[in-house]
C-alpha cells in the first residue's frame, strides 16, 4: 500500500488562514478539509499495516530573495507542521537553469560538463545541482546503502511487532 501522494496545494487548502490587524497579517485558525483528508488516510494506513507515513510538505519555487510573505508562509507551515504532524522542508528555488535543463531532457543531476551540457558549466549548474542534492538528503530517502538498510529494518520491526516473545529465547 505504499506510494507517494504528491499533491499541489496552497497554504491556504491546508489551513484555514485569518486576515486580522497588527504586525502579522495571517494566523492560522484551523486546518481544511485537505488535511483532515491527509490525517484520515494516514491513520487508515496505521490501522491497515501498522506502517507510519512520513508526510513532508514541500515548498517549491521559492524566490532566491528573502520577503515578508516567505517569512510568513514559513512560519505558517511551521505552526501546521506542529499541529499535523509532517515535515516541512525548502524545496527548490525559482532558477532559470531548471527550466533551460528540461527542454533537453537534463537534470541537475546530470554530468556537468561541455558534452553533456553543450556549453561550460556556470555556477547555476553547480548551485542547482547543489540545491537539489540538498533536497534529496533532507527527505531522507532510502537511496543509498545506509537508507536501504534503515528502511529494511524499520519494515522488519513493523512486521515482527504483532509477534508475541518466544519465552524459550528469553528465558534460556
Amino acid at each position: 500500500m505504499g506510494g507517494v501522494i504528491k499533491p499541489r496545494i496552497h497554504l491556504s487548502q491546508a489551513a484555514k488562514l485569518s486576515r486580522k490587524p497588527g504586525p502579522s497579517l495571517f494566523a492560522v485558525t484551523g486546518t481544511s478539509h485537505f488535511s483532515d483528508m491527509v490525517r484520515e488516510a494516514r491513520r487508515q494506513r496505521r490501522v491497515v499495516d501498522h506502517a507510519t507515513t512520513d508526510w513532508i510538505v514541500v515548498r517549491n519555487r521559492l524566490s532566491m530573495l528573502g520577503s515578508r510573505n516567505k517569512r510568513l508562509v514559513g512560519e505558517g507551515l511551521h505552526e501546521l507542521s506542529l499541529r499535523l504532524g509532517f515535515r516541512a522542508v525548502d524545496g527548490l528555488a525559482e532558477r532559470v537553469i531548471f527550466r533551460e535543463f528540461y527542454p533537453r531532457g537534463l537534470t541537475a543531476l546530470d554530468a556537468l560538463d561541455e558534452a553533456t551540457l553543450g556549453t561550460r558549466p556556470s555556477m547555476s549548474h553547480v548551485t542547482a545541482r547543489q540545491e537539489v542534492e540538498t533536497l534529496l538528503a533532507t527527505l531522507r530517502l532510502p537511496l543509498d546503502e545506509r537508507g536501504l538498510r534503515r528502511a529494511a529494518a524499520r519494515a522488519e520491526w513493523f512486521a515482527a511487532q504483532d509477534t508475541p516473545l518466544d519465552l524459550h529465547e528469553i528465558i534460556a
